[in-house]
């Protein structure tokens, strides 16, 4: 087929795009004088939820007795040359893409209104790793890469991109995944790792998703971390963030109203996820890992990952919960005993008072239930002060009165999924029996020096883009 050119604008069709590219704490700190003053809260809306509530779901066997599910769809998004994806929708953003292809849009899922059609999100774009004596710094091949929000569809074997949303400003520009401080965060460098590049307080690293009835869009990000609101166009209406935390800079508004514990998240380690009640304006996000508490190290060997609930309405929490990690021998022996390789990487509404849950390393995903009734509420608790010794992410909880989340293995992934991509970050529950998974493939990046070769092209790991629709037994 003869190329032509890619469509410029907010929206971007499938068509143009595979044609042109074949105790109680203490009061929380006051925000700073200069941080903005929380803008209004939004009216909640309605959430889309999944097409058939699990309510009437008939008991599923779960854990080892979960019968291997019928693969129905397996679809990989074709290779589409990432300047000309970005160019298409913010023109100029993209010089040189480093022969990068799009990707990174497993980082959450969300059911659309037509069958085999999904919403996802891509994260901050490739990005790396390269050790300079003896520090890793943090590498943008592709600085001006802009996360964007994609309705896809399956047709056979293949994704294609129906709509792509760019995440923007308030005036219009793009967000980029550029770092938002050199405090707080990794400064980031350019593909060399040589030459520091400008950091960006609108920058987001986008990795959780649902959408809301009107068309708006409910984001979760890792930087701060942070929930955000975007309408449907893609503008960022409001970002919140923890008490005490500022901006400055921030082309959009930001309100500091999440528990001010969540600042102590590891690096690279904030919201990985979300999650919508069918009410409508209650949201779930996990943390990726324990928060680093009483230090990283501590951190990085905790078992605990906490999962707040969020109003839309008032821009608050309403509660905060403890999800129980697993021990990572036995959940993913290859991973030589290192704790910190687990995360939470996805959350779904499966049910009345239950949540899905994808918990991984890179190499072994499993999904489990999580009950939310029952819970201990530590929100507003002395777990909520950093100062309480131990630490939440060390205490005994049964000690401490603290009941986690109760957490059933549903189905592991790895072991019943033949040929299952490494990296599972999104899933999705469609109907009573049918659960959707993606993977990251991190642009087709490897860490270190290796990714890129000497003249700054991709050396792509071939691992593509996919995503897998499984029926359960």
């Amino acid at each position: 087929m003869r190329p032509r050119p890619v469509l410029a604008g907010i929206a971007l069709t499938v068509a143009a795009v595979l044609a042109a590219a074949t105790g109680c704490a203490p009061t929380p700190a006051a925000p700073p004088a200069s941080a903005p003053v929380p803008a209004p809260a939004p009216a909640s809306t309605p959430a889309v939820p999944p097409l058939s509530d699990a309510s009437t779901r008939p008991p599923i066997p779960a854990g080892p007795n979960q019968p291997a599910p019928a693969v129905t769809i397996d679809a990989t998004l074709p290779r589409t040359p990432l300047a000309q994806f970005s160019n298409g929708l913010l023109p100029g953003t993209v010089g040189s893409d480093q022969g990068v292809t799009l990707g990174g849009i497993g980082s959450d899922i969300y059911p659309a209104d037509a069958p085999n059609q999904y919403w996802m999100v891509t994260d901050r774009g490739p990005n790396g790793q390269i050790k300079v004596d003896g520090d890793k710094r943090r590498t943008f091949p592709v600085p001006g890469f802009d996360p964007a929000i994609l309705r896809v569809s399956v047709a056979g074997t293949a994704l294609h991109i129906e709509q792509a949303i760019p995440i923007k400003t308030a005036s219009g520009r793009p967000v980029t995944g550029l770092s938002n401080s050199e405090s707080r965060d990794e400064p980031p460098y350019d593909w060399t790792a040589g030459k520091r590049l400008a950091v960006n307080p609108s920058g987001l690293d986008t990795e959780g998703m649902v959408r809301t009835a009107n068309g708006e869009f409910w984001l979760s990000e890792e930087y701060s971390p942070s929930i955000l609101r975007v309408s449907a166009s893609g503008t960022v209406l409001a970002r919140y963030v923890p008490a005490g935390l500022a901006l400055p800079g921030a082309e959009y508004p930001v309100n500091p109203t999440l528990p001010a514990i969540l600042g102590h998240r590891q690096i690279n380690r904030g919201f990985e996820s979300l999650a919508m009640n069918p009410d409508g304006h209650t949201l779930y996000a996990a943390l990726q890992s324990p928060l680093a508490l009483p230090n990283d190290d501590a951190g990085g060997q905790s078992k605990v990952v906490r999962v707040i609930a969020f109003d839309t309405g008032t821009g608050r929490a309403t509660a905060e919960y403890v999800c129980p990690l697993a021990d990572v021998t036995g959940f993913d022996p290859g991973a030589d005993g290192d704790q910190s390789e687990m995360k939470i990487s996805s959350l779904a509404w499966f049910g009345p008072d239950t949540l899905l849950v994808d918990e991984r390393t890179d190499d072994v995903a499993k999904l489990s239930l999580l009950k939310l009734g029952g819970a201990t509420n530590v929100l507003g608790g002395p777990f909520d002060d950093p100062r309480h010794s131990p630490a939440l992410e060390q205490a005994d909880l049964a000690a401490s009165s603290v009941k986690p989340m109760a957490k059933t293995l549903l189905l592991d992934l790895t072991a019943k999924v033949p040929g299952l991509p490494k990296k599972v970050e999104g899933i999705a529950v469609r109907d009573q029996h049918t659960i959707v998974v993606a993977n990251d493939n991190d642009f087709g990046m490897t860490d270190g020096k290796k990714a890129l070769g000497p003249d700054g092209r991709l050396r792509d790991s071939g691992i593509p883009s996919r995503l897998l629709v499984l029926h359960l037994g």
